[in-house]
């Protein structure tokens, strides 16, 4: 088996998973280069092969797919580029008097009540928004001709002022996409080599706001994604790899590089999508538990998803930014809370932490890169819980001094000493993770008391245990390989793409043919996205899902629809009374004598990898208490005590499987470090995770 390998893009760090042929997974950093990500991502590898032992050119050969390795990456460029409006100039073609379906969106205000806030701004200008006569119909009959010299004047129109890619969204083209599939043909002869998008080609659904925001959403990441990942694969090249990229998607899974060039809108947010594929996998390998909550704190976000019953929470309602594309991504919010996250003083006097980050460049000011803002490192720092000599194991030095000037001046504005400073930041931050963790259980009906909580990134370790005890949560898992959980899920991720399309049809008047026809269409594509990866069936399968309601409802819920025969009676039942029991799930209600619609129907196809990877386990060690892995003793601040106390330092690499101990300790890994409170336990599983609880040993 070779070696399988996933790199993720941080706001501060470029992590890097790595896992053996032998089943252990070791992380690996380095800075994030923001002028150019490759660098970062190469100077990664190069600290994976050095602390591997190996060469880097004997790191890369060992990825090649022929003997089970592989090479996959994922980033958040896509998501920063789109928050910082740094994406290609689009323009959009649509029906005539539907110029302001991006303007309106759904009738979306951040406060409907609020006269005092305008609506956003479309994503598209309204300049660059041009209107065709042509209509078709909700059932795909054409109703007014395609006016094609109007479109060809808006095509020329827009070569004239400079757009770099075009997007087409018509009027129910869902039904009928002839006219949106002539524009594009018309714009690629009149303009060889414009890219052209088109609504029904990336997110057929029939809400005419989310399927024409996700053409312009894909538009103007697809130059920015063609050229990043044709200039990193020179890079890469360039040290000696000849393997195929995989990249990392927002629905969880692995694309090849060409699929992700054609649909670029699924690597926003990959990063974060792959996080709570390591927490479910963890939660399961550890504690044979399939309720999962997974967070992820780095340098300049905190990521929060959810794992129910074994299932990776995926939504077609998260926002990205201000728009709403309707595409399946995995449900992860994020919020601007990580270790670089800046703390300031408002007008009030109330300490604020984030969301302006210090990054890599020039990062918090204990790196000691020209950053003087406090940051939540800094903070940490201040309060003992991270040791300046074994940072990144020791790899990069930090200055005490220089966190201690940062945070003094926030002890100034807010009146206090340093040490309270400190805390007010650390506990400011635990605020803002807490409200982010709140919003994706208990606003929407989930009990997280029932969930274990593995926590991911450099920071989680030491913030995770005073969240946890907020939302009152028992059992927390802090990985091996926290510091990098994103790239880990990487590591053992399947190949997925999605194919949907939308279908009226309802339960008391079953479309049987037109159902096994809209059926057949998405699987065939599904196969062939699955065949063109070389995925053997003993791997591969394709599961089904409609997404239905009762009739006037306005949004709807999925139903797996995989195992049913739908061109039955018997299996249109079963599909029924499966919506019935998933609406009493979400609403606590069910209504059984009612019809059902149905109208958007999706295959995912789902390769697994050839060889799929295990965790190295541990025998159980013969010592309870964790004695040899005491490194000394070093005074850290805990509000339970109102103090600072002598706290044992541990370190994590000389931790073993069925090692305890009691806290106040702290856990010293080299990319990552865990704070365990007075009055908590910890117990080392097999896979080498840290599991913490109350009580004492």
């Amino acid at each position: 088996m070779g070696a399988r390998i996933c790199i993720d893009i941080g706001g501060t760090f470029t992590d890097a998973a790595v896992l053996s042929d032998s089943g252990e997974i070791t992380v690996h950093k380095s800075l994030t280069t923001p002028h150019d990500y490759s660098v970062g991502i190469i100077d990664a590898l190069k600290v994976a092969a050095e602390e591997n032992n190996v060469s880097l050119g004997d790191l890369l050969e060992s990825t090649d797919y022929l003997i089970g390795g592989s090479l996959t990456h994922g980033s958040t460029i896509t998501t920063n580029a789109l928050i910082e409006g740094k994406v290609a100039k689009v323009g959009l073609i649509c029906t005539r008097g539907f110029r302001d379906v991006l303007l309106f969106r759904e009738g979306y205000k951040e406060n409907p009540f609020d006269f005092q806030i305008d609506y956003p701004e479309p994503f598209i200008p309204r300049y660059l928004t041009l209107p065709v006569t042509e209509r078709i119909n909700s059932e795909g009959k054409v109703e007014i001709p395609l006016n094609e010299n109007e479109a060809l004047d808006a095509i020329r129109q827009f070569k004239e002022w400079g757009v770099e890619a075009i997007a087409v969204s018509l009027i129910w083209s869902v039904a009928n996409p002839v006219h949106e599939q002539k524009i594009k043909q018309m714009a690629e002869k009149e303009w060889p080599g414009i890219t052209v998008v088109l609504g029904t080609e990336v997110n057929p659904c029939i809400r005419e706001y989310r399927r024409t925001v996700a053409a312009c959403i894909d538009a103007s990441l697809k130059p920015m994604v063609i050229g990043y990942i044709s200039h990193l694969i020179d890079k890469l090249k360039s040290v000696g790899f000849k393997g195929e990229l995989g990249m990392l998607s927002s629905n969880g899974g692995i694309l090849s590089t060409a699929e992700l060039e054609a649909r670029p809108i699924y690597s926003i947010d990959c990063g974060p999508a792959l996080a709570p594929i390591a927490g479910r996998r963890m939660g399961k390998d550890e504690l044979d538990i399939n309720d999962v909550l997974t967070v992820d704190m780095g340098g300049t976000s905190f990521d929060v998803s959810i794992v129910t019953d074994g299932v990776v929470a995926v939504s077609r309602e998260v926002k990205i930014g201000n728009e709403l594309p309707g595409i399946s991504k995995v449900d992860s919010r994020s919020i601007g809370a990580g270790g670089g996250s800046i703390a300031w003083v408002d007008k009030g006097g109330l300490i604020r932490v984030g969301p302006k980050s210090a990054g890599s460049e020039p990062g918090p000011a204990c790196y000691n890169r020209g950053g003087e803002e406090a940051t939540v490192t800094d903070a940490n720092v201040v309060m003992g819980y991270i040791d300046p000599d074994f940072f990144l194991g020791g790899r990069m030095k930090i200055d005490k001094s220089l966190a201690e000037k940062a945070v003094g001046k926030i002890a100034k504005e807010l009146h206090v000493d340093m040490m309270d400073a400190a805390y007010a930041i650390y506990a400011a931050v635990n605020a803002n993770m807490y409200a982010a963790m709140t919003n994706i259980t208990i606003w929407q009906g989930i009990d997280p008391r029932g969930h274990v909580c593995v926590a991911g990134g450099g920071a989680a370790g030491i913030h995770i245990c005073p969240i946890a005890d907020m939302l009152e949560i028992k059992k927390v898992v802090v990985p091996k390989m926290a510091g990098a959980l994103s790239a880990s899920g990487g590591t053992f991720a399947n190949m997925v793409a999605e194919y949907s399309t939308s279908f009226y049809t309802e339960s008391r008047n079953f479309d049987y043919e037109g159902v096994q026809n809209v059926l057949q269409d998405i699987k065939d594509k599904a196969k062939a996205f699955l065949d063109r990866h070389g995925v053997p069936e003993s791997r591969a399968r394709i599961e089904l899902t409609v997404e239905a309601r009762y009739p006037y409802q306005v949004w709807e819920l999925p139903v797996m629809i995989h195992d049913l025969d739908l061109s039955k009676e018997e299996g249109v039942k079963a599909m029924v009374e499966r919506f019935h029991q998933e609406h009493e799930k979400v609403f606590a209600i069910k209504e059984p004598s009612a019809y059902v619609e149905c109208i958007f129907w999706r295959a995912e196809a789902i390769g697994q990898p050839s060889v799929i990877g295990k965790f190295a386990e541990e025998e159980k060690s013969g010592k309870d208490v964790a004695s040899q892995a005491i490194m000394g003793k070093r005074p850290a601040y805990f509000k339970a005590i109102d103090g600072t106390a002598e706290t044992t330092v541990y370190r994590g690499s000389e931790l073993h499987y069925g090692n305890i101990l009691a806290g106040p300790a702290i856990i010293e890994e080299t990319t990552t470090t865990v704070v365990v409170p007075p009055a908590k336990k910890v117990s080392v599983q097999k896979y080498g995770s840290y599991l913490i609880e109350n009580g004492s040993i």
